[in-house]
């Protein structure tokens, strides 16, 4: 502060203080600090003389406390003593002496929203962790739609199970969810099913098939787009191709389009998330193969050119060892920052 002090004599003070970060209000608080000696000199501020004594607020509060009152707002007891000819005070010292004594509330009992837990999943293989939501494609006029469900493995983002319907309910998506669980064999405690909390995820309906076949339910916390990143992805990527139409004509037109495009998103598209593999790559086991081959392929390549790889032999990125939806936060202790195992070994997307 001392050479804020010095430096504002020949440059100003504003100059000085931006010059070292400080904020000019605390190089004035420094500079005139304030005597303590004042607060402890202070008197307390005389009462007005139109202040009600105690003796007439003791009268008051006794008489909103009386049995025909107890229940009666403060306007309408005001009123009422009005009409007796009797006066006391404002409403608004009524409301005064009540909020001193802790009697001031709202009658009704307010909705309070419950604290959603944030979803943390953890799938360090493929048929771990299921992410599945639904989307709209627009129909042939306006305020027509069709309704496309999608179920993708978050660790391979292989598309396991999708249909397009012409309307969003519970039964179809329990029939969705059933046939693709027996198509890829899962067992029971083997899987948990992400989702958000429309109505179709959250029927009863929905709920009685995952307790039979033994899957672990999860769920977006309200409004919360992040909570559910995988779906959100897919449905982007499929909206960004060059070939999505504006509308679809009819109910087949749009699975005529569902078709071609989930085959070439699972077996063709290569998707950055999962080391440049495909989804049928990872989530059919041959990705250490083709990693590999890549390997091969650019040795190979340094062999013959070194001089073009600054950095040395490439490196083929690795296929993913885990992945989260809301990743743990890290706990920090004795200044150094702790994970646990499953964290310290995973990739995170």
């Amino acid at each position: 502060m001392e050479a804020v002090s010095e430096a504002g004599l020949t440059v100003g003070t504003a100059v000085a203080c931006a010059a070292v970060g400080v904020a000019r209000a605390t190089f004035y608080r420094w500079r005139n600090p304030k005597d303590a000696s004042k607060d402890t000199d202070r008197q307390e501020r005389p009462a007005p003389p139109r202040t009600l004594s105690t003796a007439e607020r003791e009268a008051v509060l006794n008489e909103l406390h009386s049995d025909r009152f107890v229940d009666k707002s403060v306007p309408e007891v005001f009123a009422t003593l009005l009409d007796e000819g009797r006066y006391y005070c404002a409403p608004r010292t009524m409301y005064r002496i009540l909020a001193q004594n802790q009697e001031v509330r709202e009658r009704r009992d307010q909705l309070k929203h419950p604290e959603y837990k944030k979803p943390e999943l953890l799938a360090t293989a493929p048929n771990r962790v299921w992410s599945w939501d639904i989307t709209k494609l627009l129909g042939p006029q306006t305020w027509t739609y069709f309704y496309l469900y999608v179920v993708i493995d978050i660790f391979s983002r292989y598309v396991v199970g999708w249909m397009v319907a012409t309307r969003e309910c519970a039964s179809l998506a329990t029939q969705l969810i059933e046939e693709t669980s027996r198509k890829q064999g899962i067992d029971k405690n083997q899987l948990t099913i992400h989702s958000d909390r429309g109505s179709p995820m959250k029927s009863l309906l929905l709920s009685q098939l995952l307790a039979k076949l033994g899957v672990t339910r999860s769920f977006s916390r309200p409004h919360v787009s992040n909570d559910n990143p995988f779906s959100e992805s897919q449905f982007k990527t499929m909206k960004y191709q060059p070939d999505f139409p504006d509308r679809f004509g009819s109910l087949e037109d749009a699975r005529g389009f569902c078709v071609p495009y989930f085959d070439w998103y699972n077996n063709k598209h290569h998707h950055s998330g999962i080391a440049m593999l495909t989804p049928s790559d990872l989530h059919l086991g041959r990705a250490p193969q083709i990693l590999e081959a890549r390997r091969k392929v650019l040795e190979v390549a340094y062999q013959l050119h070194p001089e073009r790889f600054v950095k040395g032999v490439p490196i083929v990125p690795a296929a993913p060892a885990a992945v989260w939806i809301n990743p743990p936060i890290p706990q920090s202790t004795g200044g150094s920052t702790t994970l646990n195992a499953d964290t310290e070994m995973s990739q995170t997307y």
